[in-house]
């Protein structure tokens, strides 16, 4: 052991491999930002200059970008309700309306905060708990899965607002356009109208845009004042030591909801978010305030988001089997470099996984540098009029629409679904819970069917274990504080009329 360590440390540190992971961190972090530019697409385009490298160094290029990419996508969702990655779209909910108060250095600040300590604790986890957490993610099959989305599902209710009815709504919208494409079973087409470019689907990303960003830039046109996106927010004060302290409880707690998902292959940043996002809520003395720019949710969400990085990472080391998109590009990688991630790699590779571990841990430092480096740099877009923002926040947003497959057919996709999205701005309706059954849709109906393929149509199957029944459970108790909360809150809108 000791001298695996000592070699590790001797393989590790050299110029290039701390300058390449410093970088990838920074690569990462402005791809992040730009609307569009998604962490999966910055790695593979960092990927084919790793190939000349030195295996270790390709990789913590790789990881680099990865690391950065997830903390970046949180600037512009602070700054322009823009977010850059998937997972921010949850950082949107507090982190806007933060900066419209004045506050985005503030919500600047905790983001980068809550996302060092993630990222650290998720490395920690990773280097830990490796072997343990992945041979508890091997024993999740089909109904499983099944079970641990329905329970996910059930966050709908926490960023819905005030009004459940609306964003149950909101989710019901967000499950029938997750449907569109063909069927995985049967191969039948479902809701193309004939049009060729539906048969995949609706692609993440045109969505996305068209949900959060475009309503903003409509709603911004449609309003006739002028200003700065940030109502001047940039002079607001820095985090203070009481506000990281204040928000602690939801950074630890959305970090091991992040360790916990990401360690599960296919599920992402994105779902760890809004768990840890509406535990925040639920949890907190004032959750009414949640939407309205609480810094606990920005927190929470960053929390969310970045605990899935390192423990990622933790099926693809021990399994060989990638635990989301980014990963699955980093599973490339190894190979061309001849290496095969798995327990033979523990054996054979022992050093180089030290190494690599040694290079994740350093990324956590370099996060918090060039976090506060680009807060500097990218949060300067706030001080632009509206009128000179908005044009090139929509450029970009077409950009980010039509690269994803290089097909204008994402940008009619993204301007129908902002169109959609502004309506739903105006009548009120949240736009988290339809994102939220957009992105579980599918895993909610594949791991169903698939689930009854394996049973020959026995649903015993979803209790088949003690996983399912905890996720049965947790799934239980939501509802009645779901159904707890709401009876609250009516009795409370009953009192105040009378109070008055």
């Amino acid at each position: 052991m000791i001298e695996n360590i000592v070699s590790a440390f001797g393989l590790f540190l050299s110029f290039e491999n701390l300058i390449v992971v410093f970088i990838g961190v920074f690569i990462g972090t402005f791809v992040g930002a730009i609307p569009g530019m998604t962490t999966p697409m910055g790695v593979a385009l960092v990927l084919p200059f790793t190939f000349t490298m030195q295996p270790i160094t390709g990789i913590l290029l790789l990881l680099g970008v990865y690391k950065g990419g997830l903390y970046g996508g949180s600037i512009t969702a602070i700054l322009i309700k823009a977010p850059g990655t998937p997972a921010a779209s949850c950082t949107v909910l507090d982190g806007f309306p933060m900066a419209q108060k004045g506050e985005a250095r503030k919500a600047l600040d905790i983001a980068l905060y809550a996302s060092c300590v993630a990222d650290f604790i998720s490395n920690l986890s990773l280097i830990l708990f490796a072997g343990f957490l992945a041979s508890f993610a091997l024993r999740f099959g089909p109904p499983e899965f099944f079970t641990l989305i329905v329970f996910s599902l059930t966050i709908i209710a926490g960023v819905s607002g005030d009004n459940l009815a609306k964003g149950i709504a909101a989710a019901a919208m967000g499950l029938v356009l997750a449907t569109v494409g063909l069927d995985i079973v049967y191969g039948t087409s479902r809701f193309v109208f004939g049009e060729t470019e539906l048969m995949g689907g609706l692609s993440f990303i045109p969505v996305l845009i068209g949900l959060f960003a475009l309503p903003e830039i409509i709603n911004q046109f449609t309003i006739k004042k002028e200003g700065t996106a940030a109502a001047g927010a940039l002079s607001g004060m820095h985090a203070t030591f009481q506000d990281f302290k204040s928000s602690l409880k939801s950074i630890l707690r959305g970090s091991f909801i992040g360790v916990i998902l990401g360690a599960i292959p296919g599920i992402g940043g994105a779902p760890a978010a809004f768990l840890s996002y509406s535990e925040a809520k639920r949890t907190n003395k004032d959750p009414d305030s949640f939407g309205k720019g609480n810094m606990e949710g920005v927190a929470a969400a960053e929390a969310g988001n970045n605990g899935v990085a390192g423990a990622t990472m933790i099926p693809l080391l021990a399994l060989g089997v990638p635990g989301d998109v980014v990963t699955a590009v980093i599973l490339g990688a190894f190979m061309i470099h001849g290496l095969r991630p798995g327990p033979i790699m523990f054996e054979q590779n022992l050093t180089m996984i030290y190494a690599l571990f040694m290079g994740i841990m350093l990324s956590s430092a370099y996060l918090f540098v060039i976090g506060k480096m680009s807060i500097r740099a990218v949060s300067k877009i706030a001080n632009l009029p509206n009128r000179m923002l908005y044009p090139a926040v929509l450029v970009l947003c077409i950009f980010g629409a039509f690269a994803i497959n290089n097909n204008l057919f994402d940008v009619l996709v993204m301007f129908i679904v902002g169109i959609l999205g502004f309506t739903m701005l105006r009548m009120e309706i949240p736009a988290a819970p339809f994102l939220i059954a957009f992105i579980l849709g599918p895993l909610l109906e594949d791991n169903f069917r698939q689930a009854l393929l394996m049973s020959s149509g026995d649903a015993l199957i979803f209790f088949r274990n003690p996983i399912c029944w905890v996720f049965w459970t947790l799934t239980a108790l939501s509802i009645l504080f779901i159904v707890r909360n709401h009876i609250r809150a009516k009795r409370g809108a009953d009192v105040i009329p009378m109070a008055g």
